[in-house]
């Protein structure tokens, strides 16, 4: 766009020499025409990349209006006084005619019809300008759509790989085949489901089951785990909204070493509201603390989603945890 801006103000700059060349010598011919040159470019390039963005652009038309008529006066005196001052004090020094408020109207008028004139040269760069942009568009669109295809490719690799695995194993470890299994539902739920606004409740429920399973297998002694569930599985809830109860009675709620660790999880729903309660018995060594990283981020995200709609409530008391969330369902 450059080259075409240099080629285009080149022809300006030969059309006022040859125009000029008839009345003065080639030298003076030459210096005109750039000097006038220099000019017309002040007055188109200060009206697109100045007046153009910062006034008309934001919607300050009449500023914009006004500011354009003294751009123009003001190159239009100071062309039609330094035109007047070297033809008449350094080509000839002798002054054939007094600088006048006349030669100041002819120059700006001159100035104004170069700024409307100047209109083909402004939307011909806006045009190269959008055509590069939208090339750019263009090109990050293809970058984008390959990338997604790779995304899905990717996935569907590690589940296909993950079905082999999963038939090695059912053949020499069925449980193990079962964990396999487990994984291979999560992963589908994060790439497919999480991305979501809104997921069935029945799928949720399914992701938590299934992340209760994989934990199970950390345990020593195991877990008494009641989960209580009450439920329409058709309603829709955002995603990964209850898992953040689940893993934090799995990360400071168990106790490795105890013969015995209960769990107590309730989800129940009714035609307005949605309230799910996970309660844990502490190990002896933990000691309350603060809410975590997991429980800040679940509570920014409620506020967000719901606002004071949303009651979230954590707390110990005698050696219990509990930690109990009801949302709106409308």
């Amino acid at each position: 766009m450059r080259q075409l801006q240099w080629l285009g103000w080149g022809l300006i700059c030969i059309f006022l020499f040859t125009s000029l060349l008839s009345m003065d010598g080639w030298q003076q011919s030459i210096f005109f025409s750039l000097y006038y040159t220099g000019f017309y470019a002040t007055v188109i390039y200060t009206d697109m990349l100045v007046l153009q963005p910062h006034l008309y652009r934001k919607g300050k038309k009449l500023l914009y209006v006004l500011t354009v008529i003294c751009l123009i006066a003001v190159t239009g005196s100071i062309r039609s006084y330094g035109n007047w001052y070297i033809y008449n004090h350094i080509i000839d020094d002798k002054p054939e005619k007094v600088f006048s408020y006349d030669m100041i109207i002819s120059s700006s008028m001159g100035m104004a019809i170069v700024y409307f004139l100047g209109y083909p040269i402004r939307m011909t760069m806006a045009y190269f300008k959008l055509r590069k942009q939208t090339a750019a568009l263009l090109l990050e669109k293809s970058q984008t759509e390959l990338n997604l295809l790779k995304s899905k490719v990717q996935p569907h690799f590690l589940f296909n790989t993950l079905n082999n695995i999963y038939y090695e194993a059912y053949l020499e470890a069925p449980r193990t085949a079962l964990l396999i299994e487990k994984l291979a539902e999560m992963m589908r739920y994060f790439m497919e489901e999480s991305p979501r606004e809104k997921v069935m409740l029945e799928t949720e429920v399914g992701f938590i089951e299934n992340y209760i399973g994989l934990e199970r297998i950390r345990v020593r002694h195991g877990i008494q785990l009641d989960f209580h569930k009450q439920y329409d599985p058709q309603h829709m809830i955002p995603p990964m909204l209850l898992i953040t109860f689940v893993e934090n009675i799995f990360k400071h709620g168990i106790d490795k070493c105890a013969s015995e660790n209960k769990i107590s999880i309730s989800l129940t729903t009714d035609s307005e509201h949605l309230t799910f309660e996970a309660i844990n018995h502490l190990p002896d060594c933990q000691v309350p603390t603060k809410a975590g990283l997991g429980l800040k981020t679940l509570t920014h995200r409620l506020d967000i989603l719901y606002g004071p709609k949303a009651q979230l409530v954590c707390g110990a008391k005698d050696g219990i945890y509990t930690a109990s969330l009801k949302i709106p369902l409308v």
